[in-house]
C-alpha cells in the first residue's frame, strides 16, 4: 500500500521536503480509515502538512490505483522526538 501511495504523490510533495512514511487502512468506531503518515528530516510545520494534505487529497480523489472503500482519509505527520512515560 505504501509503495502505491508513494508512487502517486512523491513527485508532488517532494518540494516540501516530505515523504510517505507509511500508508495503511485501519478501523475505528466502525469506520474504515485510510491513513497516510508523512515524515521529513525536520519537524513538519502546520503550513507544510496543510499544503501536503491539500495535494494528497486531490490526488487520492482522482486515482483509480487505490480502491476508494474507506470512510475517511487521515493524513498526518510522524511524531518526532522521544516519548517519555511518566
Amino acid at each position: 500500500m505504501k509503495e502505491i501511495v508513494e508512487s502517486l504523490i512523491h513527485s508532488k510533495i517532494d518540494h516540501l521536503g516530505i515523504y510517505v512514511s507509511d500508508a495503511f487502512r485501519s478501523k475505528k468506531e466502525g469506520k474504515t480509515i485510510f491513513n497516510i503518515e508523512l515524515d521529513s528530516q525536520e519537524v513538519i510545520d502546520l503550513d507544510k502538512i496543510t499544503e501536503a494534505s491539500r495535494i494528497i487529497n486531490e490526488i487520492m480523489d482522482q486515482t483509480d490505483k487505490i480502491e476508494q472503500d474507506y470512510d475517511e482519509l487521515d493524513i498526518y505527520s510522524k511524531q518526532k522526538g522521544e516519548i517519555i512515560d511518566e
